[in-house]
């Protein structure tokens, strides 16, 4: 067994002793990575929305048809965050996150493909190719559970609430930045001149993080066939939490925690949210007020980008500060934005609740993955994969709903109030945040849920 004795310890938290000196890498290099890497992976996602609706014209395609291609990167990275974030228990965080970005730079070069042989006049019969390369393109979005889990493993506990706030919220700019600068890259180059920078950066992105990436502690060792205590990790600049080993023992065990699926619904509101909202709301401004597509797209790179940005200042105050009422206030928070928009008249209105919108999902996204390693502690791979491919889904199932009611309804106010229905849904977490204020577990693979009393 490795033992850390009085070896000193470096600020990143890396040993200087014998034993410390076998591990590669320091926390702040691991986080800068993950998150660059979860960045260019949501960049790649971010360019195939705004081609649908020239798809659907060429095309010509029905509303069915061109909302499932528009939606099939959300649903495939939503369902693959499951497997590939339960995978990290086994083998790492670096294995799983290279796959999936060398899947979505194979569906961005077969997106450059068609648009240098095809487009416009030989799109013809290309709708499968399309629905195939937006799988791909998807896998992008299946990044953040590996790299939420990755990030896991390095931090300790104390700092779990900054490191993955500044993980997930600086990755998940990525698409507001695409939707305010990727018009201007078009205008001035051309489509496929701007979606070849696109391209280029995905692929810097890719081989950076492969080339200079390492597993955090635990699994270097456990390569090497050592052994060491989980607590005895922090000290070698890994996180105290121990992995089960096993991606499908993972899951299993995440899932029979009650509170993972608490996790679940609160992520399923927040993040799957941020995305539907993110995917819907262009729709939303050009319809109610006229905006331009372009207006329309910088509005609400608005509300995704202080969405984003808060859950990076959500994740660092998570560290510093009680976050015993954050869930309930936050919820609220969101509750009382998404009436205010559903029932507004004006645009200033309209604007204002979408960024209160944003600030409560934002700092709802941070809170979630900085209570996960208190409630999860052994299968925090597991636990990120359900609470990350199921909350996403949010983004695959928050638009149709929201279209629907906005049908059902009808009349001049219709866009607004079919926000109604999310407003409800806010509320209704509110029991579910009570319970879980209540409740916590210290299980381990194999044992027994040992109930305890913690506060959120």
């Amino acid at each position: 067994m490795i033992t850390t004795g009085s070896a000193n310890v470096r600020p990143d938290g890396v040993g200087a002793g014998k034993s410390a000196g076998a591990i590669r890498g320091t926390r702040s290099q691991a986080l800068w990575l993950a998150t660059l890497g979860f960045f260019g992976g949501f960049a790649g996602v971010s360019i195939f929305g705004p081609l649908v609706p020239k798809f659907t014209d060429l095309l010509h395609l029905s509303p069915f048809e061109a909302g499932i291609l528009a939606a099939i990167p959300s649903l495939t990275g939503a369902v693959l965050r499951i497997p590939f974030g339960a995978a990290v228990d086994r083998v790492g965080g670096k294995g799983p996150f290279v796959a999936l970005l060398a899947l979505t730079n194979v569906g961005v070069l077969g997106l450059l493909a068609l648009l240098a042989t095809s487009y416009p006049d030989h799109m013809a019969g290309t709708y499968p190719i399309l629905l195939l390369l937006g799988s791909l393109i998807g896998c992008g979005i299946a990044t953040f559970s590996v790299g939420i889990a990755q990030v896991s493993y390095w931090f300790p506990k104390r700092r779990q609430g900054g490191a993955s706030g500044i993980y997930g919220g600086l990755g998940n700019t990525s698409p507001g930045l695409s939707t305010m600068f990727l018009p201007i890259a078009v205008g001035g180059i051309g489509m496929l001149g701007a979606y070849s920078i696109w391209f280029a950066i995905l692929l810097a992105v890719t081989i950076v993080y492969a080339l200079f990436i390492n597993d955090a502690p635990w699994f270097q060792l456990r390569r090497r066939g050592k052994t060491v205590e989980p607590a005895q990790v922090a000290a070698l600049g890994g996180s105290e939490l121990a992995p089960s080993g096993s991606a499908m023992a993972g899951l299993k065990f995440a899932a029979g925690v009650p509170a993972t699926w608490a996790l679940v619904f609160f992520y399923f509101i927040s993040f799957g949210g941020f995305l539907g909202f993110t995917t819907w709301l262009p729709t939303f401004w050009h319809a109610v007020y006229g905006s331009s597509l372009r207006d329309a797209g910088l509005l609400t790179a608005s509300f995704s980008l202080t969405c984003a940005l808060v859950r990076v200042a959500g994740g660092l105050l998570s560290d510093k500060l009680s976050i015993r009422y954050a869930l309930p206030l936050n919820f609220v928070l969101i509750a009382a934005g998404t009436l205010a928009l559903g029932l507004s008249e004006t645009f200033v209105l309209s604007l204002g609740a979408t960024l209160a919108i944003g600030v409560g999902m934002g700092l709802q996204n941070s809170i979630v993955f900085k209570l996960l390693p208190s409630y999860v502690p052994g299968a925090v791979g597991g636990a990120s994969g359900w609470i990350g491919g199921l909350g996403a889904l949010g983004g695959f199932i928050f638009p149709p709903l929201l279209g629907f009611t906005t049908g059902m309804v009808g009349g001049p106010h219709a866009y607004s109030l079919g926000f109604l229905p999310f407003a409800v849904l806010a509320v209704g977490s509110l029991p579910v945040v009570f319970w879980l204020g209540r409740w916590s577990t210290s299980r381990k693979p194999g044992a027994n849920v040992a109930a305890s009393r913690q506060p959120a």
